[in-house]
């Protein structure tokens, strides 16, 4: 799911992948040829071939008559509603009463009032108003309860105090069904302090290629393993599939998604194409839907990708034929973000071939007026079937029965609401410590594990004393970046665990992330590994860590050279090519994702009393010896040390990754210097184009200069002086287009680090470009808009130029233009979420 940008932070590169091959194990199933091309025609499905699970709850007859009477005397604009889902960022409580609106969402980073850093009671304030709102009926209408969904993925991760529990990857490690069960009841009980009524989860996606930047949500690359969570979680978070009311207990209503097969799409890319035979499709992606189909579970999220071409939310032969006929789905469908939009033939204003396929209710989070409009307009001209509507409607008004949500009453009058003792409850804060112990897997150890607690411990590394990082995506908002430790009250990073192990037992411990040190230490713990990220920044083309984030390499070497020894912690959403951290470890544990319970890292680190083996956690999927996608496996699924086996001789690695360096992926300019593929151009935009490679520059016959000063490192940026008299460009391009339309359906900005360094003319705009005559699109930047001699990192949202700009063939992503005087300097070009200033799309 996509959601809005933000304002606030530094500057984040991104890695956009558009390469991947399977690398996973536990895949027994037939694979079509990877390069096989998409169909001409839609897929046939075989729902004859499929299981045919039983749906555990009985119709509740007087639940029906009351459907059947609803439906009787809604107008035809209530049943429009209720299909509709809107972002709380996008619609007032106003409008949700004159639209009839059935449910509403708050996207990664959306809140109350457009805070997505608003405090709790202000969650349920709202909660409270949009209840009240679509249950008034002094303008008419039935007054049907409205139902709020939010992505409490690894907890109630929306909300500021909240536990947060590992990203599912970690949870894959565990290997323990139970303990997932009572994550699910934990977080449904936070998730009701805040009056929300649905999640989002389980994603039980069965990841088989691990650049995909949503594969830590995938529990494992195992469909068994997947499946023997999926259950459980729902039961968890749902309660027990037996016909009671879950609002009156400590339940809330569960989504899997992404159904089907986003694990599975052709080179790992998100919102891709899953190139796979049906036999594939079933054995491995439809596995975990069975046992989350018998446990009952609510709703069902459509992906936004496609199987052999067509759209997931676009096949009546998987969503009609297959879940609600074979496979008996009882709950109601959802499609993803604006997900209708990709539909062939469909628009995000207008898709009467979503709900024509079995769709129940369309997420259109910020197009949902025009949405509502068409669809009144296709019903009443029977594009789409009365029937057909009555139907969707019907399914969303029996788990709106099913949950009790009739009869609730206002959000903060239910059970749970307002009780704050119990958002990041100290028990919940155990079952997640609990969590974080058991999902550790040990990689490597030469007899320096279990570490002695009252030891002199050095802690290094840039990644030990930071919640946000450790949490990764999907965390307070959607990337889970722009976040300070003020908002993670309660968590406890990596180093807050081993320091309070340490000084326990009388030990001393010392936070120095470059590794320097005054009295040696009987051993250092460096954390390293990836910063966070979500949907669309999270592809890579390669199985490695971006180059900014190798450096902790340098002081393993450097602290295993003075003869210290040396355990590697890596924080990481999935397996990557790290054999020079390996080698230069003594130890290396992979922590995954661990969330706010970093103590419990410490747990497994140092020697327990009474503790026999303190590892226990196995890989959710295979390890990779090299970068490379599609190469052999270092550590196969299901390896893991105990930390109790006798120290053994390491045999050194290769450190070559097998492939080219792809770590500047969605980075175009950095350091001043444009990246592999893209060139920094000035000149007038038309017949007289300069390559900048080296500096001193000119261009124009001297009206443009181009010089180098210093941003971050020295010569780390470029200067470009504008004498002005007539066009001038400052651009970035490439022979080669990008595809830049799945970041075009977010809010993913094109961010400019600079420095304006004289007063800025009325003319200047920034803007992009794409291959064809008038392919282009601008935004002007007002005078002022920007100050004079201050670095800020400007952002704005890539769907701004989506109107003149063809997203799918972008060649120059930046271009600055101007006719008068400029003197401005610019240190790094790229794709993110997060900037001091976020230009709206119209000046």
């Amino acid at each position: 799911m996509g959601s809005k940008s933000i304002a606030r932070g530094a500057v984040l590169g991104v890695a956009i992948g558009t390469l991947s091959l399977s690398t996973q194990p536990g895949v027994a199933a037939e694979r079509a040829v990877a390069s096989a091309p998409k169909p001409a025609s839609a897929p046939v499905v075989h729902p004859a071939l499929w299981p045919s699970p039983k749906w555990p709850l009985a119709p509740n007859v007087a639940d029906e008559a009351r459907i059947a009477d609803l439906l009787k005397r809604m107008t035809l604009e209530e049943k429009v509603g209720q299909v509709v889902q809107a972002d709380i960022d996008s619609i007032t409580p106003d409008e949700v009463r004159r639209y009839h609106i059935g449910s509403v969402l708050n996207g990664g980073n959306s809140g109350p009032n457009k805070d997505d850093f608003a405090p709790a009671p202000k969650w349920l304030e709202l909660a409270d108003a949009l209840y009240a709102a679509s249950v008034d009926t002094s303008a008419g209408g039935q007054g049907i309860p409205i139902l709020w969904g939010i992505d409490a993925v690894h907890g109630h991760s929306n909300i500021i105090g909240a536990t947060l529990f590992p990203q599912n990857i970690g949870l894959g490690a565990m290997r323990d069904p139970d303990l997932i069960e009572r994550i699910g009841a934990a977080t449904a009980v936070e998730i009701r302090t805040t009056g929300q009524e649905w999640t989002f989860a389980p994603t039980i996606t069965v990841p088989q290629d691990y650049r995909w930047g949503r594969a830590y949500e995938g529990y494992s690359s195992n469909p068994d393993l997947v499946a023997s969570y999926a259950g459980r979680m729902i039961v968890g978070l749902q309660g027990k599939p037996d016909g009671s009311r879950m609002l009156a207990g400590p339940h809330v209503l569960a989504s899997t998604k992404h159904f089907i097969a986003d694990g599975g799409t052709f080179e790992g890319r998100d919102q891709g194409d899953a190139r796979i035979s049906e036999t594939e499709l079933r054995d491995v992606h439809g596995k975990p839907y069975i046992p989350a189909l018998e446990a009952g579970v609510g709703t069902v999220m459509t992906s936004f990708s496609s199987w052999q071409g067509q759209k997931i939310g676009g096949s009546k032969g998987l969503v009609t034929d297959l879940l609600k006929g074979r496979m008996h789905f009882g709950g109601f469908v959802v499609t993803d973000w604006n997900a209708h939009g990709q539909i062939a033939g469909c628009t995000n204003d207008s898709c009467p071939q979503a709900i024509n396929a079995g769709v129940d209710m369309y997420m259109a989070p910020d197009s949902w007026r025009a949405l509502y409009g068409s669809l009144l307009t296709q019903v009443k001209d029977g594009t789409v079937p009365m029937p057909r509507l009555d139907d969707a409607v019907a399914r969303i008004l029996r788990v709106k029965l099913r949950l009790g949500l009739f009869e609730a009453g206002k959000p903060s009058s239910r059970p749970l609401a307002g009780d704050w003792s119990l958002l990041g409850a100290p028990a919940h804060r155990a079952v997640a410590r609990e969590a974080v112990g058991k999902s550790l897997v040990l990689l490597k150890n030469s007899g320096v594990l279990p570490l002695k607690p009252n030891a002199n411990i050095l802690v290094a590394g840039d990644g030990a004393d930071d919640v946000a990082r450790q949490s990764g995506g999907w965390t307070i908002t959607w990337q889970g970046t722009g976040l300070t430790k003020a908002m993670f009250p309660g968590a406890t990073t990596l180093w807050g665990g081993i320091h309070a192990a340490v000084k326990a037992a009388g030990g001393h411990a010392e936070l120095r992330p470059d590794g320097a040190y005054t009295t040696k230490p009987d051993a250092a713990i460096v954390v390293f590994g990836e910063t966070p990220y979500a949907e669309f920044q999270g592809d890579i083309k390669s199985l490695q860590l971006r180059p900014e984030l190798r450096a902790p390499l340098a002081t393993m070497r450097k602290l295993k050279a003075a003869g210290i020894p040396v355990v590697a912690v890596m924080l990481t959403g999935r397996p990557l090519f790290v054999n020079p951290e390996l080698n230069a470890a003594d130890a290396f544990v992979v922590a995954w994702l661990p969330g706010s319970e970093g103590g419990g890292v410490a747990d497994r680190l140092f020697a327990a009393p009474g503790v026999a083996a303190p590892f226990t956690g196995a890989l959710p999927t295979a390890w990779p010896l090299t970068a490379k996608p599609g190469g052999p496996a270092l550590y196969r699924f299901g390896y893991g040390l105990s930390g109790r086996e006798r120290g053994t001789l390491w045999r050194k690695l290769s450190e070559d990754p097998g492939v080219a360096d792809a770590g500047t992926d969605g980075v175009f300019l950095a350091a001043g210097v444009a990246t592999p593929g893209w060139s920094l151009q000035v000149g007038d935009g038309a017949a007289s184009v300069t390559r900048i490679t080296t500096v001193p520059a000119q261009a124009l016959g001297g009206r443009i200069k181009v010089t180098a000063v210093d941003y971050g490192v020295q010569e780390g940026a470029r200067h470009f002086a504008l004498a002005g008299g007539a066009a001038q460009t400052i651009a970035l391009r490439s022979e080669r287009p990008v595809d830049l339309s799945r970041e075009s359906n977010g809010d993913v900005m094109m961010l400019a680090t600079l420095r304006l360094d004289a007063p800025q003319g009325s003319d200047l705009t920034l803007g992009m470009a794409c291959d064809g005559a008038g392919c282009a699109g601008s935004r002007a930047l007002a005078p002022g808009s920007l100050p004079v001699g201050a670095w800020r990192t400007i952002g704005i949202p890539i769907k701004c130029f989506a109107a003149t700009v063809a997203m799918q063939r972008v060649t120059a992503p930046f271009e600055l233009r101007t006719r008068q005087p400029l003197a401005i300097s610019i240190a790094r070009v790229s794709l993110g979420m997060v900037a001091d200033d976020v230009l709206k799309c119209q000046p």
